[in-house]
């Protein structure tokens, strides 16, 4: 009977990964499967909601460093605005993760609320 390999093939050994005569055997888990993708759109979700609510973050922070007629309190009250987004966006992460909302890292959220208070107020 006639193999389908060709000689040089079989005098040479594998070459590669694949190989032909004894293919390898997957074993289908669709519970993993079905994990593995629900873990990766939680990562993608949460990266998207957080980099857009720091996107404004970032420009109610420019605004309040570069509005030059505005009075101090206007400022200050951008940059905590700024500060409140920053905390929804880290309450938003810690939401589509599953994890306790109200917790420590809300508190990174208003690291904006400190950085463009030192800018503004230089």
């Amino acid at each position: 009977m006639p193999s389908s390999v060709p000689a040089s093939r079989r005098e040479k050994g594998r070459r590669h990964l694949l190989d032909l005569d004894a293919p390898r055997h997957v074993v289908k888990d669709p519970e993993r499967d079905a994990r593995d993708l629900a873990r990766v759109q939680r990562w993608v979700m949460s990266t998207l909601a957080v980099t857009t609510i720091l996107h404004l973050v970032v420009g109610l922070v420019f605004a309040a460093v570069h509005l030059d007629d505005a009075p101090a309190s206007s400022r200050v009250g951008l940059n905590v605005l700024a500060g409140v987004f920053g905390a929804f966006a880290v309450a938003a992460a810690l939401g589509i993760h599953g994890k306790r909302v109200l917790s420590p890292w809300l508190l990174t959220g208003f690291v904006p609320t400190a950085v463009g208070l030192w800018l503004t107020l230089r």
